[in-house]
Parts: structure tokens; C-alpha cells; sequence
């Protein structure tokens, strides 16, 4: 799919946006464009079954062009990675005051450095894994081996190595024995300059989706992540039959209310808007741990997100819908001044 390459919209004759049509943007250049494709493919399907008008491109020198002469009602971005999550396609959205779904650039650049939404969601009172960020060039100058080894005296193992800023899993580990950390430190840096690493928590993955069609922020049903290979990378999310999920999760009542509440308090104290999704382990003890939150999550035919919707007994298009439904009504300026904090 590029700029010239539209999906042929198709007429807006059911529920939904009264006017113009839905942009769905999805590709772009990270590392994540082919989840991107999917999601966004997945999105525009939903929508035009829901009888809306939907076309769908790429990013690229061909999109400013298209939005400034034929603008959308709405936007809606599915993409994925640094370009998709960073913040920088709602900037210039809202430089061209067209509506879109999803947070404003400041939340979502907040949101996806990974250490800096930690620091955030731990003043708000939620607990997160110890953790140490370090730029490649701290290794670098400092010398390696004795940084690695004063991390592993500070946080212990096993350790979860991650980039800093990225998504899909891609460039994380697990690291359980100290010998392992050298090759997870570079596999971390092939995906940024900075990594992120954390105490790992043993116990049960779980995501928590939170969607906010304007009615106030909710949570969806509680998905519990079960990867046949014991850690969800990235083939464990994207390869089907890699990962079983439960959904409903089976967890204790007290436990998934716990989940809920601490996915809506990461998605209220760092200023989210209309969908996130929070990871979180619950250990033994039936402590809740937020690891991170995605503002794109993936909507795939193996993201938990269509699964958490389809739990919650709602259509997928309905639910996007009604997410476009806020955006059109917040208008092109997105319901705030420019300039004005987020």
C-alpha cells in the first residue's frame, strides 16, 4: 500500500460519522510496518462492514498533499513503532486541524519512552519493576563490563532487557543468567540508542485494554497471556497458535478488578485519550506490576485488543465507530487550544 494505492471507499450509509469519510493511516517505516499493515487492514474491514465510508493509505510525500486537498472527517492511525507512536503524525494532524483518534502528541511521546511512563505511573502509586536506563554510549565509555556487572549487583536476576523506546517486543530478552546479558544489550541497542533494564517479575502477563468513546475512560475485559515458549516476543505475538489467551482471564474477581484499576489509573495520570493498553504481571502474591502502555495498540487477528472487544460481546467496527464518533465531535483543533498543555 502507498499514496497512490487507495483502498476505493464505500458509502457511508450506516451508523456512524454523518459526514465525509475515514482515513485509516497504516504502514509507515519503523520496524513494526507489517503489524501496522495488518491492524490497519483489520480496522478498515470492521469499519466498512459497519457500513462506513473508509479509505486507507500509507505514509508517505503523498499524504500531506491528499489531506490538505480532499481532508477526511477523521483519522484514524494505526501505525505502529517510533514514527506511529511518538506523537509526530498528531502533530501535524493537528497542524492541518483535522480530527483524529487517539492521544495527544505529548501523551503519546510520554507514553512511548518506556522509563519516563514508568517514572510517571509510580508517582501516581502503581507499582513497576525496579529498573535502570542507560544510553549505548554509557557501556561505551564506561566500559561494559563493569556497568553490566553493577546492574546485576543492583536489580539481580533473571532481568528483562528492552530498547527504550520501540514496541512489539522486538529487541527484548530475558535475561537469567549474567553470561546472557552481553548479547540482550545488543540486541536492545539494534532497535535504539537507549535500553531499559528491569527486574523481571515472575507470574502471570495480562493486557488490559482502555477505551473512551467519550463517556469516560473504562476498562475492557482482562486478557491473560499464556506463550508456549514462556516469554511473549515478538512471534509469540504475531504467529498464530504461538500463545494461547484467555479472555475473560481467569484470575481471582479481586485480582482482574485490579487489573482494571490500574490499567485506567497508567491511562489517567499520563493524560491518554480514547484507547491505550496497559501490560501488567500479576506475581504469586497477586500483585499487579504496569511494564508499559501502547497509545496504537495492535488490532491484528492475534492482538489482545479485538479479543478483549469481542469478550466485552461488541463489534469491533461498532466500537472503533464509536471512538471515530468523539474524534469528529472534538472537531479539527481536537477539543483544545493550540499551545495549550495536554
Amino acid at each position: 500500500m502507498n499514496g497512490d494505492d487507495v483502498e476505493p471507499s464505500t458509502p457511508a450509509d450506516g451508523p456512524g460519522p454523518a459526514t465525509g469519510r475515514i482515513l485509516v493511516l497504516a504502514g509507515g517505516l519503523s520496524h513494526e510496518r507489517d503489524v501496522s499493515l495488518r491492524s490497519g487492514r483489520r480496522v478498515a474491514e470492521a469499519l466498512r462492514d459497519h457500513g462506513l465510508a473508509v479509505d486507507e493509505r500509507d505514509v508517505d510525500a503523498a499524504l500531506l498533499p491528499a489531506l490538505v486537498a480532499d481532508p477526511p472527517a477523521c483519522v484514524l492511525p494505526m501505525l505502529h513503532g517510533e514514527t506511529g507512536e511518538d506523537g509526530a503524525i498528531r502533530e501535524v494532524l493537528e497542524l492541518l486541524d483535522v480530527p483524529y483518534v487517539g492521544s495527544r502528541p505529548s501523551a503519546c511521546r510520554t507514553a512511548f519512552d518506556k522509563p519516563v511512563a514508568k517514572a510517571v505511573v509510580a508517582r501516581a502509586g502503581i507499582h513497576t519493576p525496579a529498573s535502570v536506563c542507560l544510553p549505548h554510549e554509557a557501556f561505551r565509555e564506561l566500559g561494559a563490563t563493569a556497568v553490566m556487572q553493577l546492574i546485576v549487583e543492583r536489580l539481580g536476576l533473571p532481568l528483562m532487557v528492552k530498547p527504550a523506546r520501540s514496541g512489539s517486543a522486538l529487541g527484548c530478552s530475558v535475561v537469567r543468567d549474567a553470561a546472557d546479558l552481553p548479547s540482550a544489550m545488543v540486541g536492545a541497542f539494534a532497535y535504539g540508542a537507549v535500553a531499559l533494564l528491569e527486574q523481571f517479575v515472575e507470574g502471570d502477563e495480562v493486557a488490559v485494554p482502555v477505551i473512551d468513546d467519550g463517556s469516560g475512560p473504562r476498562a475492557l475485559p482482562v486478557v491473560s497471556i499464556q506463550p508456549d515458549g514462556g516469554v511473549y516476543d515478538y512471534t509469540a505475538r504475531y504467529t498464530a497458535g504461538s500463545t494461547e489467551f484467555i479472555v475473560p482471564s481467569r484470575l481471582p474477581d479481586e485480582v482482574t478488578a485490579e487489573c482494571a484499576r490500574v490499567a485506567l489509573a497508567a491511562h489517567e495520570a499520563l493524560g491518554l485519550r480514547d484507547v491505550s493498553r496497559s501490560d501488567l504481571i500479576v506475581d504469586a502474591s497477586g500483585t499487579v506490576w504496569f511494564l508499559e502502555v501502547n497509545v496504537a495498540p495492535g488490532f491484528t487477528e492475534t492482538s489482545t485488543v479485538p479479543l478483549s472487544v469481542q469478550a466485552e460481546g461488541v463489534e469491533l467496527g461498532a466500537l472503533v465507530s464509536s471512538l471515530v464518533d468523539a474524534a469528529v465531535t472534538r472537531g479539527g483543533s481536537n477539543g483544545d487550544a493550540r499551545g495549550s498543555a495536554d
